[in-house]
């Protein structure tokens, strides 16, 4: 008697099935950067495997102290990153990964491995799941909650989002997507370029996770790399969010520009007639009308953009 021909189950059906099924740990790849971490990533490791996380990458940034040494003797993958400061490992990282999903944690200990499950229920939904560092907050500086919360609420303004803690280290980011990004960031703001992009395709949300201190030595300058965050976040919003971008610096121009010329216009009523007090009133209404322009130019690029791409979608 013959062997019925087996019958594939069609590809719609091969689609849902895969669409619900749940995230197991076998599809993530936990990614360490390390730099100069051996009194930290042993212990970090040995976390990750005894929540069940057995694919874990350690990118290296040239160490010069035990950490390669430490991190090999775990049987973990060990390799050393090209490029320079975090986003070369972030790089490097996204280069080497065959899972679908990735994680990133820091290799100091501030970041609970336990964590990983609460990012691992919305990946499939977004392309960057954020953890918010909310239990142990203390454990942040003063001066680094201030910056953190000035970067956040500028991001937000300019990308349009509600985002929480964009410079956390630990985060989950679906495969397909980190190996499409633009990186060009060379330190601790890559993870506001990440973001940036995450949020112009509209596929980025955050989840609460626990914060402790750190072990070792710290290498974020708060001040300095504050700064360099801020003016990334700006340069981004400039790149990713245009519209938003000379929308918002419109409606900072344009109501003081009205304020200056009504009263300016009162006081020649009144017969204290200002010819400097117009002129400034006159140049700001100049900076908004061209702030207004270049919005409107933005927008129907992105929106002739928008079209383009859903045509090579459906050609392709």
């Amino acid at each position: 008697m013959e062997a019925l021909p087996r019958i594939e189950p069609p590809l719609e059906s091969k689609f849902l099935e895969d669409e619900y099924r749940e995230v197991s740990k076998e599809d993530i790849t936990v990614v360490i950067p390390t730099l100069n971490e051996e009194e930290a990533i042993g212990l970090v490791i040995e976390q990750v495997l005894l929540e069940g996380y057995n694919k874990i990458l350690v990118v290296d940034g040239n160490s010069a102290d035990n950490t390669v040494k430490i991190a090999k003797s775990y049987g973990v993958k060990v390799i050393q990153q090209h490029g320079r400061g975090k986003t070369g490992a972030i790089q490097t990282a996204i280069e080497h990964v065959k899972t679908p999903y990735m994680v990133v944690i820091d290799g100091d200990l501030t970041y609970d491995p336990a964590d990983i499950e609460k990012l691992i229920p919305h990946i499939k939904n977004y392309n960057e799941v954020i953890g918010v560092r909310e239990i142990g907050r203390n454990n942040i500086t003063r001066l680094n909650r201030l910056g953190n919360w000035m970067i956040n609420t500028t991001f937000n303004i300019l990308f349009g989002t509600k985002l929480r803690d964009l410079c956390s280290g630990m985060y989950a980011l679906k495969t397909d997507f980190a190996k499409d990004l633009r990186l060009s960031t060379q330190g601790f703001d890559v993870e506001v370029e990440i973001a940036a992009q995450a949020a112009s395709s509209y596929s980025i949300t955050d989840v609460q996770i626990s914060y402790g201190k750190r072990i070792g030595k710290r290498k974020l300058h708060p001040i300095r790399d504050g700064i360099k965050i801020f003016i990334t976040t700006w340069r981004l919003a400039r790149a990713y969010n245009p519209v938003l971008l000379y929308s918002s610096l419109a409606a900072l121009t344009i109501f003081p520009a009205l304020a200056i010329l009504v009263f300016s216009s009162i006081q020649g009523i009144l017969g204290y007639w200002s010819e400097s007090t117009m002129l400034y009133g006159a140049l700001l209404m100049l900076f908004s009308i061209q702030f207004m322009t270049l919005g409107i130019i933005t927008a129907q690029q992105r929106r002739m953009e928008q079209r383009i791409i859903k045509r090579l979608i459906k050609i392709y």
